[in-house]
């Protein structure tokens, strides 16, 4: 249960990305913002105090960003699924929450942010 792990969050994650159903979607790009609360056990690496015990939150955000950036897709859902997917690839991640916001997606009336969450566990 993620009340019963610690957690990590990154929030904010920006970037620039092709992603969306029209074409000047994938064709001019546009901001992601990205934040992500992964859970998991750091009671060995709060121990020990060893980087290599726990999740590297500099090297997570570069995985996230890389694969924001890679290979656009319609939905952000699909995106929110592929970030989740990176989480969870390190086998210290247990769970994940991820948010993946869309603050200039083509809306027809005034808006601030339009935004897709998941949360997906370890299989």
């Amino acid at each position: 249960m993620p009340d019963e792990l610690d957690s990590l969050t990154l929030t904010g994650l920006t970037v620039q990305a092709n992603h969306g159903v029209y074409e000047h979607e994938r064709r001019d790009g546009q901001s992601f913002v990205i934040d992500l609360t992964v859970w998991l056990d750091i009671a060995s690496a709060a121990a020990s105090d060893d980087l290599d015990q726990t999740l590297n939150y500099g090297v997570l955000a570069q995985q996230v960003h890389d694969a924001v950036a890679a290979d656009p897709v319609d939905l952000i859902e699909t995106l929110a699924e592929r970030v989740a997917g990176v989480a969870l690839a390190s086998p210290l991640a247990n769970r994940v929450r991820v948010t993946v916001h869309k603050p200039e997606a083509p809306i027809a009336v005034p808006f601030t942010d339009v935004s897709i969450t998941i949360t997906r566990s370890r299989a």
